[in-house]
């Protein structure tokens, strides 16, 4: 079982403990909390110390690496640390402003596509979509997303949806993406053609839903010969804050599970999300039936997940 070890600051742990607490288990002596996940054991400890363990822990550690204490200046601060800071970390004033926000789903199942979607919503919007109910897709169960994807189409918010489909996915993996960079680029894709539909109208921001280092992500973007737009901001959970990433959650949630749904209708199975040991058994089941070569239409195949259904055939 491979092992990541990561060091945090004490609220960085707290705030994994409250994202994983649907997942939480007894904890060690010495331990802040224990919680699996996806076949990842995540153990944070009083240290600072975190362990990801198994075989799919860099999935479950790059979600966090962009908060690792030995990334967080703790002496004097530069000029140019301040100015990082401004260029990157929205002002609580962008919650309540006209401003875009995206968010992706799927990096973490093994079967379906990753989606990512961006999200326009004006000032005068934002009272009526809290009442609606957005909010984290990931907070809501998969009726509701499908139902307020609808209710968010229907009242034609702009936005752009991108469906990164399992075959594209694993030609650009074998080609040396990380998963990072494909987020990135499908972010980017999805904010470029919102922009472009937007035309001129106002916005105080374009607020991404961070998933690594500001950075790492301008890099990842100049790889492919493209910059940063203006105005654009990173914030770790921003669908917590952000009703335009959390509505960008839900309209990419729910194209995920009509993809899913697309997908088991074509091969004659219903796939499961996620990546656990049902997971596994049921590759096994596929490949017994469909054959080996039908994964990658249908799934992440250098997920650990392809090597551990090997024991069920």
């Amino acid at each position: 079982m491979g092992q990541i070890t990561e060091v945090f600051t004490e609220q960085v742990m707290k705030e994994m403990k409250a994202y994983y607490y649907k997942s939480l288990e007894k904890a060690p002596p010495g331990a802040i909390f224990r919680a699996r996940i996806n076949n990842v054991v995540i153990t944070a400890y009083r240290s600072g110390k975190v362990l990801f363990q198994g075989d799919n822990n860099a999935i479950e550690a790059e979600k966090w690496s962009h908060q690792r204490k030995n990334q967080i200046p703790v002496k004097k601060r530069t000029e140019s640390s301040s100015q990082h800071d401004r260029v990157y970390k929205p002002s609580s004033s962008l919650f309540t402003s006209s401003h875009i926000g995206s968010d992706e789903s799927g990096t973490g199942d093994y079967f379906g596509p990753v989606t990512a979607c961006a999200v326009y919503v004006t000032e005068t919007q934002i009272t009526e979509l809290q009442r609606m109910g957005i909010q984290d897709s990931k907070a809501i169960s998969d009726k509701t997303v499908q139902h307020l994807a609808k209710e968010l189409v229907e009242m034609k918010i702009p936005y752009s949806l991108m469906n990164l489909h399992n075959e594209k996915y694993n030609q650009l993996q074998r080609s040396g993406w990380s998963q990072g960079k494909m987020k990135t680029m499908i972010h980017h894709g999805v904010i470029e053609s919102l922009l472009k539909k937007m035309d001129a109208a106002p916005y105080e921001g374009i607020l991404v839903d961070q998933f690594c280092n500001p950075p790492v992500y301008i890099n990842h973007l100049r790889s492919e010969g493209k910059t940063l737009p203006e105005k654009s901001y990173f914030m770790t959970k921003a669908e917590n804050y952000s009703i335009a990433v959390a509505a960008g959650s839900v309209i990419a949630r729910a194209s995920f599970l009509k993809e899913m749904d697309r997908l088991s209708n074509e091969i004659g199975f219903t796939l499961l999300k996620g990546a656990s040991q049902k997971v596994d058994q049921l590759i096994a089941l596929i490949i017994e039936t469909k054959g080996r070569d039908i994964l990658s239409s249908i799934a992440k195949v250098h997920f650990a997940n392809t090597k551990k259904a090997e024991k069920y055939l």
